[in-house]
């Protein structure tokens, strides 16, 4: 069973950075890693994708050119480097790991327990 844990959130101001960081233990389940975000009364959406073998990434519209996510084999972690925040961004981030190019958390079968990032206007 994989497990996942996040960490790096925090309080931003309006056009700071944050680096989050996904710790992977156990089997990957399928080959590609995701980040997620939710904000309260709103639905969990798709931020960011990699796969996790040959590192190749896909974001969503609201965070092209912002945020990048990469990957450390060795240290088996994913990251989210965001940039450029904005208050809008404000939500809880999750890492999630799942068999696909997908953007559907429903694609996703291992999730880890968040990390909260707020963003001050």
């Amino acid at each position: 069973q994989v497990q996942l844990v996040e960490s790096g959130g925090g309080l931003v101001q309006s056009g700071g950075s944050l680096r989050l960081s996904c710790v992977v233990s156990g089997r990957i389940f399928g080959t590609y890693m995701a980040w997620f975000r939710q904000a309260p009364g709103k639905e969990r959406e798709f931020v960011a994708g990699i796969n996790w073998v040959v590192g190749n990434t896909y974001y969503a519209e609201s965070v092209k050119g912002r945020f990048a996510i990469s990957r450390d084999k060795p240290k088996m972690t994913v990251y989210l480097q965001m940039n450029s925040l904005k208050p809008e961004d404000t939500a809880v981030y999750y890492c999630a790991s799942g068999p696909r190019a997908a953007t559907m958390t429903s694609d996703f079968g291992s999730w880890g327990q968040g990390t909260q990032v707020t963003v001050s206007s």
